[in-house]
C-alpha cells in the first residue's frame, strides 16, 4: 500500500519557508519607520501616513532586477541584488516629488534555501535603509516544475507620499530649462541580456572587468545600483524641480520623453559627462553601435532633473552632497516633444 502523498514530497516545504521568514523579519524590523504599525509576517502591511501633509496622494511603483539576477546565481552572491530592485522602484517614485514610505518584495524561486532567502532579504534592507522606506513584507513563493531548484527571481513595489499640489506636469517644463544628470557608475538593472550576450559568453567572470580594471567582470556586472531617491526628494523640496526622470530600460531618450509636453525638445549633449568604461567594454566586445548602446543603456546617468537655468549650480551641490556627481548634460527647447543628440 502507497503512503500518502506530502506538499513537501510535491516540491514545497512549508517548514524551510517559515525558516527563512524567521531569519528575515530582524532585517524588516532594521529598517521600520515611525509610521509602520504592523508587524512582519501578517496579512497586510499597516502604515500611516506622514505628519506634515496637507492634502497628501499616495504614489506606487513596481520593478524587478531583470536577467541581473543571472549574475548573482553564477557568482553564487546574493546579498546586493535586494538592493537593486530597491532602487527600481523608490527612484521611479521620486520621479513624481514623493517621499519613499514603505516598500514589499516577492522572491519566486525553485527551492526556499533559508540561507540564499536571507542574504536576498538583507539586499532589501539595505536599499530601504539607503531609501529611507520601511520593508513592511512580501511574499516567498517557491514553484517547482516550472523553476529549476536554484533559480530565483526578484521584484518589489513600492508606496510613497507625496503633495498633490506639489506634483510635476509635463507642461512644467519649458524652453530655456536645462537638464542634470546624475551619475550611475554602472548598468543599474538595465539592458543585462545584451551585457551577458556580449561578456558573458563564455568569459569567466574572475576575470578583470577590462584590461587594467580594478574589479573583476563579475564584480562590475554585479555593481549594486545607486539609489537617487534622497537627493531627488531633496531638491524637490529645496528648489524648483520642473521633471525628474528615472533613467532604465530605454535609455536616456526613451525616458525623458516621458516627462516633456509637445511643446517642447530636449536636447543632449553626451561630451558632458563621463561615461564608465563598462560601457565602452560592451560597445567594443560586441561590438554594438553607438545607436544601440544609446537606445538600451544609462550610458552613466542614472537620474534626470529639468531645472530652470539659475539653479544649475545649487542643485549639482546638492547631488554632490548626497555623494552623486552630476553635471549639466542638456537643455530645453522649442519643440515637439522629441528628444535629439547634439552630435547627431
Amino acid at each position: 500500500m502507497s503512503s500518502d502523498i506530502t506538499y513537501s514530497d510535491s516540491g514545497v516545504d512549508i517548514d524551510k519557508a517559515e525558516e527563512a521568514v524567521q531569519r528575515l523579519i530582524p532585517h524588516a524590523q532594521s529598517t521600520f519607520r515611525k509610521e509602520v504599525l504592523s508587524e512582519v509576517g501578517g496579512f497586510g502591511s499597516v502604515v500611516a501616513l506622514p505628519e506634515g501633509y496637507k492634502e497628501p496622494v499616495l504614489v506606487s511603483g513596481n520593478d524587478g532586477a531583470g536577467t541581473k539576477t543571472v549574475v548573482a546565481k553564477n557568482l553564487g552572491k546574493y546579498d546586493t541584488i535586494g538592493i537593486d530592485v530597491v532602487a527600481m522602484c523608490v527612484d521611479d517614485i521620486v520621479t513624481s516629488g514623493a517621499e519613499p514610505l514603505f516598500f514589499l518584495d516577492q522572491l519566486t524561486v525553485g527551492k526556499v534555501d533559508p540561507q540564499i532567502i536571507e542574504q536576498l532579504v538583507i539586499g532589501f534592507a539595505k536599499g530601504c535603509i539607503d531609501a529611507g522606506c520601511a520593508l513592511t513584507g512580501g511574499e516567498i513563493a517557491e514553484h517547482p516544475d516550472t523553476m529549476d531548484e536554484d533559480d530565483f527571481d526578484v521584484a518589489g513595489f513600492a508606496v510613497g507620499v507625496a503633495e498633490r499640489d506639489d506634483l510635476p506636469d509635463k507642461s512644467s517644463v519649458v524652453k530655456g530649462d536645462v537638464l542634470i544628470g546624475l551619475a550611475s557608475p554602472g548598468l543599474r538593472c538595465n539592458g543585462y541580456s545584451l551585457a551577458r550576450r556580449v561578456l558573458m559568453d563564455g568569459r569567466p567572470l574572475d576575470q578583470p572587468a577590462w584590461s587594467g580594471a580594478d574589479v573583476s567582470l563579475g564584480e562590475e556586472l554585479l555593481r549594486p545600483s545607486v539609489i537617487y531617491a534622497p537627493a531627488v526628494l531633496s531638491a524637490f523640496r529645496q528648489y524648483e524641480v520642473h521633471a525628474a526622470a528615472h533613467i532604465t530600460g530605454g535609455g536616456l531618450a526613451g525616458n525623458l520623453k516621458r516627462v516633456i509636453g509637445d511643446q517642447v525638445d530636449i536636447g543632449l549633449d553626451v561630451q558632458r559627462w563621463r561615461r564608465p568604461k563598462i560601457f565602452e567594454q560592451i560597445a567594443i566586445e560586441g561590438p554594438v553601435s553607438e545607436v544601440e548602446m544609446r537606445n538600451v543603456f544609462n550610458l552613466g546617468i542614472g537620474m534626470v532633473l529639468a531645472v530652470p537655468s539659475d539653479q544649475i549650480d545649487e542643485i549639482i551641490n546638492l547631488a554632490d552632497t548626497n555623494g552623486h556627481e552630476a553635471w549639466a548634460i542638456g537643455q530645453v527647447t522649442e519643440g515637439r516633444g522629441q528628444v535629439r543628440w547634439m552630435d547627431q
